[in-house]
């Protein structure tokens, strides 16, 4: 029968790393070739322990999580992000064997002592937060929004060295004045992308508060604002677009206008959804895994009950600026 060091020589890897990619260790941090490679070795050698099996077992048992999403389901149709978010849930917690709840616009839509653990997608009131029983208190895993003062787990995305990345990128290219054009979830409130590209833009002196739209995550609102902006006298020549969703009205607007992208104008938008590549022109987006962030929200909940752990957790899961047509090529 094979064993971890079996393995472990063969991948020429510690046993440590051997054992954390076998148990799905939500907290290492490995190349893909080197997890990949261990679980083929693992597969030919028929690696098999009777505590992952037993842990399965008593996760189907034990486990019922609750999924509570900041937003209408609504919101999933405009914005595949969200989708991908919940796609990630279902499909981990599927492979857990973890029964799964999921309820929409903050309201907790099942009886709550049936459930072991909450995954709070996008940033939930703290009254929601406060009516979740005793039991729950140390189960709690934040999804796409993160706070330093709550001590719960959370996997999030770096969204303010996203912003500073595009307008560092923008500079490179010689361009002296960066809008934006971004939504908001809270009424006249702005989002961390928004309030990191103003104040570094500001800081490097790209960036005026003249030059900043907010509206809603929809195409329909980035239609409504890029007209708006591109009505006026000037308007600036780069953008950066808080949603692709966001960006593919802000590309209609431009074509109506009769503007050449990116000679005229050019944009940097987020997430990279599927219609990203199909866009004419192609969009420039910052590539989030937002599956992953679903995935290891679970993955979080489920290690900290297994292990006892009481020390919070800050995940963020990796993005890539994706280069296609909506900007300037590199000299």
């Amino acid at each position: 029968m094979a064993t971890l060091k079996d393995i472990a020589t063969e991948a020429g890897v510690s046993l440590a790393t051997v054992s954390r990619v076998l148990n799905d260790d939500p907290t290492l941090s490995v190349k893909d070739d080197t997890k990949h490679r261990i679980l083929e070795i693992a597969e030919k050698l028929e690696y098999r322990t009777s505590s992952s099996k037993k842990a399965t077992k008593e996760t189907k048992r034990r486990h019922h999580f609750l999924a509570l999403y900041n937003y209408k389901q609504e919101a999933e149709v405009n914005d595949p992000y969200y989708l991908s978010i919940r796609h990630g849930i279902e499909t981990q917690c599927d492979k857990l064997g973890i029964a799964l709840t999921n309820c929409y616009n903050s309201e907790i839509c099942i009886e709550i002592q049936k459930i072991t653990g909450v995954l709070l997608v996008g940033k939930i009131d703290q009254r929601t937060i406060n009516q979740l029983p005793k039991h729950l208190a140390d189960s709690i895993c934040h999804i796409d929004f993160s706070d330093q003062e709550r001590s719960y787990d959370c996997v999030d995305i770096d969204l303010v060295r996203i912003s500073k990345q595009v307008i560092d990128f923008f500079i490179d290219q010689g361009y002296e004045r960066i809008g934006f054009i971004g939504g908001q979830d809270e009424p006249n409130t702005a989002d961390i992308r928004e309030k990191a590209f103003v104040e570094y833009g500001s800081l490097k002196g790209v960036v005026s508060k003249i030059d900043i739209y907010r509206g809603d995550f929809s195409s329909l609102s980035g239609y409504n604002l890029a007209k708006t902006m591109l009505t006026k006298e000037n308007f600036p020549n780069a953008l950066f677009i808080a949603s692709d969703s966001i960006a593919i009205g802000v590309l209609r607007a431009i074509h109506e206008f009769g503007l050449n992208i990116p000679q005229d104008i050019a944009l940097i938008s987020v997430n990279d959804i599927p219609t990203a590549r199909f866009t004419f022109p192609p969009l420039s987006t910052v590539r989030i895994h937002s599956e992953m962030m679903g995935i290891q929200g679970v993955n979080l909940l489920v290690e900290k009950y297994r292990d006892g752990r009481a020390l919070p957790l800050q995940v963020y899961v990796p993005s890539k600026l994706k280069l296609r047509g909506t900007t300037k090529a590199l000299d």
